[in-house]
């Protein structure tokens, strides 16, 4: 169940960093150029834009880290002692794959003429 939490969060991350780059202008105009900002005196100015989407880029990539680094802690393990349903998927499996023949023909002297 967790493990599934964490790969929702894990998924809205990954595509708000995604838009959040998306909406960035490598060239520093971006989002502020948008709404006409040019001079710092208009409200939301250039550089708090800017400030902002730096922020939320950089908090992203972190949550996303860190969301991933969790999401492995809470991977279901095939060894573990503590599900038995596990367990029994995992006998149930071992005694439905039949055993494989030996097909292979002889190669003796006899056999190549």
């Amino acid at each position: 169940m967790s493990y599934t939490l964490f790969l929702v969060l894990i998924l809205f991350v990954a595509v708000a960093l995604v838009l959040i780059v998306m909406v960035q202008n490598p060239k520093g105009g971006g989002l502020s150029s948008s709404f006409g900002g040019g001079g710092s005196q208009s409200i939301g100015g250039v550089q708090s834009t800017n400030n902002f989407l730096d922020k939320a880029t950089w908090t992203l990539a972190i949550s996303l880290f860190v969301l991933i680094l969790l999401a492995n802690f809470a991977i279901p393990r095939a060894n573990s002692n503590n599900n038995p349903q596990l367990d029994n998927t995992l006998n149930n499996v071992q005694t439905t794959i039949p055993a494989q023949q030996n097909n292979t023909p002889a190669t003796t002297k006899d056999s190549v003429n």
